[in-house]
């Protein structure tokens, strides 16, 4: 049973919280398939998978919703809504990760472990990015109820309703669940059904497509005549991509000049294949996670090297100096210590995260509420992106800040 995704929905939390486990029972797909991951047992990279929501209509309870593929009583439940979920690293060092992946969010589930206090530093952290890049659309799970306590799940409930009572998101809902023996994920199912609404898309502008992920999908010995071009994944902003046509991708590839120089090359390929999971398809709108088949040489796009690219129809000239209005956090959210932020320095070096790309970037000129970067790697802008600042605290990379740029 398949369906073409309409939207994306990111599954957050703090690290060892069980998003790719619930991720697994949403989809049936286990989203840490690195092997780096599985010896460390955490997300390293964006994992993503193909999943929907059906409705079983033989019931004799009214709006009994499953994310399987046969209802209880063995029909086949009618799909309702098909969607990409997007499994964010939860991992301190890995923040920029997870904000990269943030950018491809239409909605969001946030997952919190009943058997820890909360918040933990992540959850935080986790839950500033998404109100950063403007998501309004979440669903807080309360997470492994199977390996705490009645008691300790409802205290630990209280701790969840208390911190979100500290956020925008003091309305949202929170389900208890297993996700491990798979206990009211019905209901979250049917919480996304009622709850998660479709942004509104434009297919009529030139496509731009952020890109998340590249790969070299041959395997080692594939002899020369058989191997296919590089493939990039990510989301589809606006605009149809079809079969065949001719694409850029901007700003392209780092190329090492004389001297040390360095610029980046923008690329044109062409559209060999669409696939949405394990789909083949046409075209490729706004609405869930796609995979581009590109006639691109695929050392090109190997180990993730075009991540942060955009491609499309008339992609904007990549920059290399930025305006940033921008507005720090009172303390570092990601942190146990929770240390005081600093002012930003003018020659202060910081990591720059504008949707999917991230760049480290010397700080030229810092105002109370503005400052010029020059980027160590150009980035497309699109309007006024927003933008996650990421500064060292005490040797670590934190989340201080955010803001946009300026046009």
């Amino acid at each position: 049973m398949s369906a073409i995704p309409t939207m994306s929905i990111g599954v957050v939390g703090h690290v060892d919280h069980g998003k790719t486990t619930l991720v697994q029972a949403l989809t049936g797909v286990w989203t840490a398939r690195y092997s780096e991951e599985l010896k460390r047992s955490m997300t390293i990279k964006l994992g993503y998978a193909e999943g929907y929501i059906g409705l079983c209509e033989d019931l004799e309870v009214p709006e009994s919703y499953t994310t399987g593929d046969v209802c209880p009583q063995g029909s086949k439940p009618r799909i309702i809504k098909s969607v990409s979920y997007v499994d964010a690293p939860g991992h301190e060092v890995l923040m920029a990760t997870m904000l990269s992946g943030a950018a491809l969010m239409d909605a969001a589930i946030l997952v919190i472990a009943a058997n820890e206090p909360c918040p933990q530093p992540q959850t935080r952290e986790h839950l500033k990015s998404l109100e950063i890049i403007g998501l309004d659309q979440l669903i807080v799970v309360q997470n492994k109820i199977d390996i705490v306590s009645y008691e300790q799940a409802k205290d630990n409930y209280k701790q969840i309703v208390n911190f979100l009572n500290t956020t925008k998101y003091s309305k949202v809902p929170v389900i208890p669940v297993s996700a491990l023996h798979r206990v009211n994920i019905d209901v979250l199912a049917m919480s996304m059904v009622k709850l998660f609404r479709e942004p509104e898309r434009d297919y009529s502008r030139p496509a731009i497509m952020l890109i998340a992920r590249s790969f070299d999908v041959n395997l080692p010995g594939t002899r020369p005549e058989k191997l296919v071009g590089g493939v990039v994944g990510g989301s589809v902003l606006r605009g149809v991509l079809r079969v065949g046509e001719e694409v850029e991708i901007k700003p392209g590839i780092r190329v090492e000049l004389k001297g040390g120089r360095v610029k980046y090359e923008p690329l044109v390929t062409q559209i060999s294949s669409i696939r949405y999971g394990s789909n083949a398809v046409d075209e490729a709108k706004p609405g869930g996670l796609v995979a581009i088949g590109t006639t691109m040489d695929p050392s090109i796009t190997k180990g993730d090297a075009l991540m942060g690219n955009i491609l499309g129809h008339s992609v904007p000239e990549p920059v290399s100096d930025v305006r940033v209005e921008y507005k720090l956090f009172e303390r570092v959210l990601g942190s146990k210590d929770q240390e005081v932020i600093e002012p930003l320095k003018a020659r202060e070096t910081v990591f720059l995260i504008i949707k999917t790309a991230w760049t480290r970037g010397a700080l030229t000129k810092v105002g109370r509420d503005e400052f010029e970067a020059k980027l160590e790697r150009p980035v497309v802008t699109l309007g006024r992106d927003k933008v996650a600042i990421i500064r060292q605290v005490k040797g670590r990379w934190r989340l201080v800040g955010w803001g946009q740029v300026l046009e």
